[in-house]
């Protein structure tokens, strides 16, 4: 196996060691996926948005991130509160849940679902640390491999969220019952207010 090869095998492990967590974006990603709601788009933004993180990180631009740490601060702040307005929704939606049938059209519109996706990806200061700082360090340690390096943590991206965001159709069947989308939102509603707070508490 060539040293390129060897980078990107490096780098499609890295990165997926790095997003096969239960997080914000994850979640989010999975209840789209099991409703069937704007998956395509849902998996491309998050897919992308890594692509082009990672492209940054291994540029090289990492170093000017950290000389900002009031930005970083900022969207700590910002996307905290996005995250526990978005869990308190998960908590309302969990005392009301309804079941899901076969026909069941779905009841997002793909603005929303747009929004959502690239506010859970840009306003989460976890994800340049991840993306920019760390793989980018890491990329950059292989020399004239960096770059098959990124390409592979940005095929770990594309296989991570396509997986989750399609494989999520198994699960309708059993979310056709309301117990079910009733455990999903206290589980989001947990995971997205414990991120938040956790999130403002280190800005």
């Amino acid at each position: 196996m060539s040293t390129p090869l060897l980078a990107a095998a490096a780098g499609l492990g890295t990165g997926l060691s790095l997003i096969v967590a239960i997080g914000a974006q994850n979640t989010f990603v999975l209840r789209q996926g099991i409703r069937r709601e704007h998956v395509l788009p849902v998996v491309a933004i998050c897919a992308a948005s890594d692509a082009v993180l990672i492209t940054v990180g291994v540029s090289g631009v990492g170093s000017v991130v950290r000389r900002w740490p009031a930005a970083v601060t900022a969207t700590a702040w910002i996307g905290g509160a996005f995250l526990v307005t978005y869990g308190v929704l998960a908590a309302r939606r969990a005392l009301r849940p309804t079941g899901m049938t076969a026909g069941d059209a779905p009841g997002g519109s793909l603005r929303t679902a747009v929004l959502t996706c690239l506010a859970m990806t840009w306003l989460n200061p976890h994800v340049y640390l991840d993306t920019v700082l760390l793989l980018g360090s890491v990329a950059n340690s292989y020399g004239g491999g960096r770059w098959p390096f990124g390409a592979g943590a940005a095929a770990g991206s594309v296989l991570w969220f396509s997986g989750l965001g399609f494989g999520a159709r198994l699960l309708r069947r059993p979310f056709a019952r309301p117990a079910s989308w009733r455990a999903l939102d206290v589980v989001i509603a947990c995971t997205m207010v414990t991120l938040g707070v956790a999130m403002a508490a280190r800005a």
